[in-house]
């Protein structure tokens, strides 16, 4: 049972790109659980782009990471001492206590879930924030309709790979970019999307025309720049744009589209949204992403690295659309 927990801190808030000086680890002893707390050793943790905003110093829609205290990210751990009747040792439980080995908490801020359904790592991306994220995007911001066409950038992504699924599931014809054949190969074969290109080769509005003659409906936006600007000359009248994130600005900004005009002349909505706003409908979710993963018709891609040292790394890995990580990138702990 663990009485010490290793501990991934922020050191520095990076200017541009971050590096692997701006993390620092250290070992801290644990309390023992009080009333209504539980013990909890991490088995695998999610490293996430949107994290990158939190090095930031300044005000944003969640609180920045502070410099000397631990990170923070979604994590999938097992009970190991409890003292709340109503979470048992064993139980498996997510939290936001990621970035560390082991951690002590109250039982109420843990959400349970039902390890025997998927594996605990899928609850980190399509069974999780990661798949809620993209189901958002698509149905209640985008309100994507049944054979519609949608693009879908960093589509071999976390969420770009959950994005590209559930819209095939709605008889959608999709379009899809990311950064390495690799990736492209993955989102034709594996995804069975319609079309996908690597956005670093050619231009992605030649792509996108080839792709989709008669326009888009929606575009799911997890890069923002060039990509953006490229969609918006070719969404139809009446397209609808879920702004989910900007991964192609996260280091250094990007300008903005050059072309905006083109939301007034063809009567756009563009509409940037959080998931931690629409968490009312993860049931509505798992609903559909839990049948459809155990009978295959969900493919829940994912890329392992092993052991706490390996995080900030992996982390830095993400930033570049180009690397070899594929689906969600998972920090695996400890095996069970």
């Amino acid at each position: 049972m663990a009485t010490q927990s290793r501990e991934i801190r922020l050191a520095r808030r990076p200017k541009g790109e971050p590096g692997a000086d701006c993390f620092a680890f250290a070992t801290v002893d644990l309390p023992e659980p009080g009333a209504g707390e539980v013990l909890v050793e991490n088995l695998c943790m999610s490293v996430d782009p949107y994290m990158r905003g939190r090095m930031n110093e300044g005000k944003s829609y969640v609180p920045q990471f502070e410099i000397g205290k631990p990170l923070e990210g979604t994590a999938v751990g097992r009970v190991v001492e409890s003292r709340d009747e109503k979470v048992p040792v064993g139980t498996s439980v997510l939290s936001m206590f990621g970035w560390r080995e082991a951690y002590v908490a109250k039982a109420s801020s843990l959400r349970v879930i039902d390890s025997s359904a998927a594996p605990a790592s899928a609850y980190l991306g399509i069974l999780g924030a990661t798949g809620l994220t993209a189901w958002v995007g698509l149905f209640t911001i985008a309100k994507l309709k049944d054979g519609e066409t949608v693009f879908i950038s960093a589509g071999a992504g976390a969420v770009g790979s959950a994005a590209c699924q559930f819209a095939k599931m709605r008889g959608c014809r999709v379009v899809a970019s990311a950064g390495s054949e690799e990736k492209v190969v993955y989102l034709r074969d594996e995804l069975k999307v319609d079309y996908a290109f690597n956005y670093r080769e050619g231009d992605a509005r030649e792509h996108l025309q080839k792709a989709a003659p008669d326009g888009l409906h929606v575009y799911f936006d997890n890069t923002q720049g060039p990509q953006l600007e490229a969609a918006l000359y070719e969404l139809a009248p009446f397209g609808r744009v879920a702004m989910c994130g900007g991964i192609a600005g996260y280091n250094e900004p990007v300008p903005g589209p050059g072309n905006l005009i083109q939301a007034v002349g063809k009567r756009l909505r563009l509409e940037g949204f959080i998931v931690s706003d629409h968490f009312k409908e993860l049931a509505a979710m798992l609903a559909e992403a839990v049948p459809a993963l155990k009978a295959g018709k969900l493919v829940n891609r994912e890329t392992f690295v092993d052991g706490l040292d390996a995080a900030p790394a992996a982390f830095l890995d993400l930033l570049h659309s180009g690397a070899g990580n594929i689906g969600k990138m998972v920090v695996r702990l400890r095996q069970k």
